[in-house]
């Protein structure tokens, strides 16, 4: 010991400044430990991750929000211009059907003609008013008398031309003599030897309550921001949620451009207000109009935010503890923090990873923490399961919800599988509603929802598709077969005990694919129709479609 301190003494005094106690603590000072490295890398490490997992979630979910919403405002588009192409077809078969009637008889008696108008426009409830016009331009008889142009000869520009035509004949947005936003269609007279009576037109009011808010809704604008529009041929808006917009030219909007080509799809465009919107658009072949489903932008970056939010409240805290725990363990171990580094990693690309079989580990702390973090990431994976089933399920029901519906009937249909479609309806359950209030009318809905699930096979599929309408596919089922079925439903549905303890029954129809239609869509038209056949001849039964 003295020769030791005697050397460091010696060195001392030739002046060596980095030797002795103090010179050692300096240059200790001035080097990274180990453990403070493996601390650092471990840190980093874990932060990186989580950050990776978060711009791989943020990315993905945005493109899947894009997809989903352009997928689904083209859908609606396309039903929408359907169903306005069928109207109009109804409409044009309506009017040609009552002008026949009046065309055969004397255009001189006035109460018959008003007596048909009456009854055409009462029945059908398509037209505002209804007016028939001879030859002259002489207005023979108008509904609702109250126009009062009976007798008085057409003055617009656009009778003038559905005279003048003799052809079947849809106007442009004008505005009527009385003021109104008149959109203006009608059908030629002829008499039994073929020689030109006149037209009978029928008018629909665009600013008050016609055929279209019936169908669509006066209020379609939705609580994120979401709605549809209507435009004419010529680009004029001719139903909207703003009143105040309706007879406004759209034409510069390039999705109207679109849509007005006769072209169908979806875009992202900016309107005249500045505000971008993920559209959906499709036009209605029988009038050349468009319909235009939109939703804004900002819909889809507010929901990323809050998966981002909910993604950070699942993973913060088992991250947080994963930090802690890797720091306090980073002098004794490092080899278990590869593998998790590495099944993390994986995780925040976005795979779908399979949890390894947890391993005791020869030391402690590496076995402890082995199975925290496959603990965390197997509960993550379980609440990412969990919103994928609530994204495919109907809350209230509990059954398969539409947008599952539609994506496997489309697979069913391309790969050309035989099925049976079943639409089924609550008959009168909008009185259910205004009488008994929603929250009954919800318990009716769980209770159809119950008795359908039990009356169908284990391998058929139960959805609710929207409102008081539910479906059921029936996988290589015949028509027979689906006729048992839905009446097994309806059946049990009438007889059973209900929350209302009231008689309550539901209407079905039935389409079978390939037999009444070669594609999704048609096959649920058809089924749809039915439906519809089934709700007019009384209600409380299932009709097959033709």
């Amino acid at each position: 010991m003295s020769k030791m301190k005697w050397e460091l003494n010696l060195e001392n005094k030739e002046g060596d400044t980095m030797s002795g106690p103090f010179g050692i603590r300096c240059a200790e000072k001035n080097k990274i430990s180990l453990a403070t490295l493996l601390t650092g890398l471990v840190s980093l490490s874990v932060a990186l991750t989580l950050t990776i997992l978060l711009l791989a979630s943020y990315h993905s979910n945005k493109q899947s929000l894009f997809e989903t919403t352009f997928a689904l405002n083209y859908s609606a588009a396309t039903k929408m211009s359907h169903s306005i192409d069928s109207l109009f077809q109804s409409m044009r078969a309506g009017l040609a059907y009552t002008g026949a009637r009046l065309s055969a008889g004397d255009l001189s008696d006035t109460q018959e003609i008003q007596r048909q108008l009456e009854a055409l426009r009462l029945g059908s409830h398509y037209f505002n008013s209804i007016a028939i016009v001879d030859e002259t331009g002489l207005v023979r008889g108008v509904d609702p008398p109250s126009v009062g142009t009976t007798g008085m000869h057409i003055v617009t520009a656009a009778t003038k031309e559905a005279l003048a035509v003799k052809k079947s004949y849809i106007s442009k947005p004008y505005n009527s003599a009385t003021g109104r936003l008149v959109v203006f269609m009608s059908e030629p007279l002829f008499d039994k030897d073929g020689i030109y009576r006149g037209y009978i037109g029928g008018s629909l009011y665009l600013q008050e309550n016609n055929i279209l808010n019936m169908m669509f809704g006066m209020h379609n604008l939705n609580s994120d921001g979401s709605y549809f529009y209507i435009v004419s041929s010529s680009g004029h808006l001719l139903f909207h949620p703003d009143k105040s917009r309706i007879g406004e030219d759209g034409s510069a909007n390039l999705v109207v451009q679109k849509v007005l080509r006769g072209e169908s799809g979806y875009d992202q465009v900016t309107n005249s207000q500045g505000i971008t919107f993920l559209s959906g658009y499709s036009p209605v072949l029988e009038n050349g109009w468009g319909v235009v489903v939109q939703s804004p932008i900002n819909v889809v970056y507010d929901e990323l935010n809050r998966n981002i939010r909910t993604i950070l409240l699942y993973t913060l805290a088992p991250f947080v503890v994963l930090m802690i725990t890797a720091i306090w363990l980073a002098r004794r171990l490092a080899r278990p923090f590869v593998s998790l580094a590495n099944l993390a990693g994986r995780l925040g690309r976005g795979e779908r990873i399979v949890l390894p079989e947890v391993k005791h580990h020869w030391n402690r702390e590496a076995d402890l923490l082995t199975q925290t973090i496959t603990l965390a990431l197997n509960d993550l994976q379980k609440q990412t399961a969990q919103l994928t089933h609530a994204a495919m399920t109907d809350s209230l029901t509990g059954l398969t919800n539409r947008r599952t519906f539609e994506s496997i009937m489309t697979q069913w249909t391309e790969e050309q599988h035989p099925f049976a479609l079943i639409v089924m309806d609550i008959d009168r359950f909008k009185s259910i509603n205004d009488t008994y209030g929603h929250q009954a009318g919800d318990e009716v809905l769980k209770h159809l929802a119950r008795v359908v699930t039990s009356s169908v096979g284990p391998h058929d599929i139960c959805c609710r598709y929207g409102g008081e309408e539910f479906v059921v596919l029936l996988p290589l089922a015949t028509v027979p077969e689906a006729l048992t079925t839905a009446e097994r439903v309806r059946t049990a549905f009438e007889t059973r005990e209900n929350p209302l303890g009231i008689p309550i029954t539901v209407s079905s129809g039935i389409a079978h694919y390939p037999s009444h239609a070669e594609s999704a869509d048609m096959l649920f038209q058809r089924a749809d129709h039915a439906l519809y056949r089934a709700k007019e001849s009384g209600k409380n039964r299932t009709i097959v479609a033709d």
